[in-house]
């Protein structure tokens, strides 16, 4: 994923306003279809408007700028080939959140959470939690996957808005991504920065640490407003203790999913035996539940391998004699998340023709064009970050491309790497999530099963991030440029 972003830099670019069409063209039809299509939104009508967008790319440079098929070809066979292991994570993530919800995890989570946590305090409570599983694990998918369900479960108990839980979860799941060493995006941002990744971390908590703050203000605020609903939460408790085997025991799997996040085990590894842990513990505390997916009121065994391979693949569901407790404890497995998958590989190869094309490099030439000083070029950097998102759909392309592009105006200017590199996690990594169509947006809208424009208003910590940036560089706090005689200095 790293090499095809540069390169395929073309020589020549073609003029701004040509540039600028197949992203208008990209936003007015998602435009449309969010008003006429909202419910085929990821059933297939966003991904036609990848396909369209990316046509009318093509097209012009073919015609415009004169650039072979061929480099279109090799960049979308480079790029969607990079991004085989996301998919794949991405389909072990709808595996995981499925055996998690028929083994009895997140059912667990959920009774006991409904009744611990206030209703005032839960929103920044789950902003906390999530903050924190994410710090430790490196990853806003899996928690947002595995604890952020089990949150969004007890929220619907409490009486609170699934879209404010949603926020809260998100902000929470990205302030850790950001923060962690072991996060991915942290450890390319700072490589592609060139810039050493505690020293990364250090600088960026002049712009996160006020922002999560700030964020947790807010959601105690609106959490004020929330009081308990006594008869909510029994109704909660009494569907899932009849239809699941309440038991702490289902604990040792995501005690196990940690020891493994411990040992520093690959992401897909991880999700794969948390997976494998989780389908075992529903054979032996779920037998009945897993059975009934399999199609036969007695427990047998091809009942029960039936059973646990459609939890794996396809939706299902359990009857606690609840409507609301059904559709919480519903899963897609694989099959939910080939809508995503679809949509990121479109939007991969969207991303990998505005590359070719010279597009995106001639729209980010304009804004290098305005830096006049430190607020400008940090302001440059935050939008044009957010820029890659929407045009090219993820944001580990988008890190690529915003380090490539910016990093020799940082070093003209003399300014330390990490203020290139903390700057592009404010925008790249958090505002991902924030747009309907990028990898991000589509996977936590799918899980969390809210949609992304829906979430969105409510991701105070997303939103707050790139503001946070440029107004901590016009206050000045970023590191002194070098001079030719002195050594660089720090704040």
């Amino acid at each position: 994923m790293k090499e095809p972003a540069e390169h395929y830099l073309p020589e020549r670019v073609p003029h701004p306003l040509v540039a600028a069409v197949p992203l208008l063209t990209l936003v007015a039809l998602i435009a449309l279809i969010l008003i006429y299509l909202p419910d085929d939104a990821l059933g297939g009508a966003s991904q036609m408007a990848m396909v369209i967008a990316t046509s009318v790319c093509v097209g012009l440079s073919i015609l415009v700028n004169k650039t072979r098929w061929d480099a279109f070809e090799m960049a979308i066979q480079a790029t969607v080939g990079d991004a085989a292991v996301s998919v794949l994570i991405l389909l072990m993530i709808g595996v995981m959140s499925s055996t998690w919800m028929i083994s009895g995890v997140v059912p667990t989570l959920i009774y006991y959470g409904v009744q611990l946590m206030s209703p005032m305090f839960f929103l920044p409570c789950a902003c906390i939690i999530a903050a924190i599983v994410s710090v430790m694990t490196g990853t806003s998918w899996t928690t947002i996957a595995t604890i952020g369900i089990a949150l969004m479960g007890i929220s619907g108990a409490l009486g609170i808005p699934p879209a404010l839980c949603a926020g809260a979860i998100i902000s929470g799941a990205y302030f850790g991504d950001k923060m962690s060493p072991m996060s991915d995006t942290t450890v390319l941002a700072s490589s592609m920065a060139k810039a050493d990744l505690f020293s990364h971390i250090r600088y960026m908590m002049y712009t996160t640490v006020p922002s999560i703050l700030l964020s947790l203000l807010l959601y105690l605020l609106l959490g004020l407003r929330f009081d308990g609903q006594t008869e909510e939460i029994s109704l909660y408790t009494q569907g899932l203790d009849g239809a699941f085997n309440i038991t702490l025991w289902t604990m040792l799997v995501p005690a196990f999913t940690g020891y493994l996040i411990y040992k520093k085990v690959p992401s897909l590894v991880t999700l794969v035996l948390s997976s494998m842990a989780a389908g075992l513990c529903a054979l032996v505390l779920q037998p009945g539940v897993v059975a009934g997916i399999g199609g036969s009121d007695e427990v047998t065994l091809p009942a029960l391998l039936m059973g646990i391979m459609k939890t794996c693949y396809t939706s299902t569901q359990v009857d606690t004699g609840v409507e609301t407790i059904n559709s919480l404890v519903g899963t897609r497995g694989m099959s939910g998340m080939m809508g995503t998958v679809w949509l990121i590989i479109c939007a991969l190869c969207f991303g990998a023709c505005m590359v070719t094309s010279g597009m995106l490099q001639s729209l980010t030439h304009v804004m290098l064009r305005a830096v006049r000083g430190t607020t400008s070029l940090v302001t440059s950097t935050v939008v044009s970050g957010v820029l890659f998102n929407m045009v090219m759909g993820d944001q580990f392309l988008s890190i690529i491309m915003n380090a490539s592009i910016f990093r020799k105006e940082y070093e003209k200017r003399g300014y330390r790497p990490e203020l290139l590199s903390r700057s592009t996690e404010d925008s790249s990594t958090v505002t991902s999530v924030l747009i309907p169509w990028t990898a991000c947006g589509m996977t936590q809208s799918t899980v969390l099963g809210i949609p992304t424009l829906v979430y969105l208003p409510f991701c105070f910590f997303n939103l707050i991030s790139p503001v946070m940036s440029c107004l901590v560089a016009a206050l000045g706090f970023v590191p002194t440029p070098k001079k030719e005689s002195k050594k660089p200095q720090d704040y």
